[in-house]
């Protein structure tokens, strides 16, 4: 039978002396999924990565990728899996066809293959007419997309994105997007990425795992983790943070529970969510605090990340960060 999983990962626990960075996390993704992992800086996620790149070995547990166990028969492994790593690693001074040609060489891409591989990255990254143009001529997109390209030369069965869209406009980003739809729905490669970009994740995933403190606490797909948090609505009130404390004060005035978080106040709007916004919006104006944007939305999955971890993607540091670069050249 058909291995179904196209990444296992079963009871996995890295540590770096006394501290956990991973800590038990299971974990099994479908072949032809797309997977998001999200979680605030230092809760797992590249240290996770990493093992599933075989850059670092884990203190205990397996890690099976298409049936094949990655610490056994790592070399292997690299041969069935692309990576996009967070910075985008492009040769300003070759072309767009050198730089497919200079990485699939590092992937022992046989001369026959090659110039068929170089036209298949070029077609799906739409960069047909740029192949002779220099890298460092492109936009900050079409590097992003030549990157991509790159990373399914060696046509592998998984890819491994980490944050692919960062720093690329709302245009660049939904081309990015479209770009991974295709590579899943017409390639069948399945994908695993993580994001900063929480709807980045709604609208692209079909399932959500997050991670905090080197645990895996929600999974299931977009749907279920909004309906998992038991919410309604959420109400949110954007105010200058010096008076981020006296809006919180009033929203528990008016019966509300506060979060607090930038420049952010939020609540669980409840069954009369409308009449408690009108009363907030009374209470300020008398108190003269004015409201830079005040809202009433259905919980997205900005509001289950920050429910279960108290924080944004962003919000915390100091997880080890293992380099996604040693891998490349290993495939094959």
């Amino acid at each position: 039978m058909a291995e179904e999983y196209a990444v296992n990962i079963d009871n996995v626990v890295k540590k770096f002396g006394d501290f956990a960075a991973v800590n038990g996390v299971s974990l099994k993704i479908k072949k032809g999924e797309i997977f998001g992992l999200l979680g605030p800086n230092g809760a797992g996620k590249s240290t996770t990565i990493s093992m599933l790149l075989g850059l670092l070995q884990p203190t205990s547990g397996k890690i099976i990728i298409n049936g094949i166990d990655m610490q056994k028969d790592s070399s292997t492994v690299r041969s069935h899996v692309g990576v996009v790593t967070q910075e985008t690693v492009v040769e300003p001074e070759l072309t767009a066809e050198q730089n497919l040609m200079i990485f699939g060489r590092l992937y022992h891409i046989p001369k026959a293959e090659m110039q068929k591989s170089i036209e298949f990255a070029l077609k799906l990254s739409d960069l047909v007419q740029f192949r002779k143009a220099y890298a460092g001529t492109f936009s900050g997109g079409m590097k992003r997309r030549l990157e991509v390209s790159k990373s399914l030369m060696h046509t592998p069965d998984i890819i491994l994105l980490d944050e692919p869209t960062t720093g690329l406009d709302v245009q660049n980003r939904t081309q990015i997007w479209n770009l991974l739809r295709e590579i899943n729905k017409k390639q069948g490669v399945t994908i695993l990425m993580t994001t900063q970009y929480l709807e980045e994740a709604d609208q692209l995933c079909d399932r959500i795992g997050i991670i905090d403190h080197g645990k895996l606490i929600a999974l299931g797909t977009p749907d279920e983790l909004r309906k998992s948090i038991g919410l309604s609505s959420v109400i949110e009130v954007t105010v200058e943070k010096e008076d981020l404390q006296k809006v919180a004060a009033i929203f528990k005035k008016v019966g509300l529970e506060p979060t607090v978080l930038n420049n952010k106040v939020t609540a669980p709007g409840g069954s009369n969510a409308t009449k408690k916004i009108e009363m907030l919006l009374n209470s300020m104006s008398t108190s003269r605090i004015n409201a830079r944007n005040v809202s009433m939305h259905e919980p997205t999955i900005d509001d289950v990340f920050l429910k279960l971890t108290g924080s944004e993607v962003r919000d915390s540091s100091g997880e080890y960060q293992g380099s996604a670069r040693g891998m490349i050249g290993r495939g094959r």
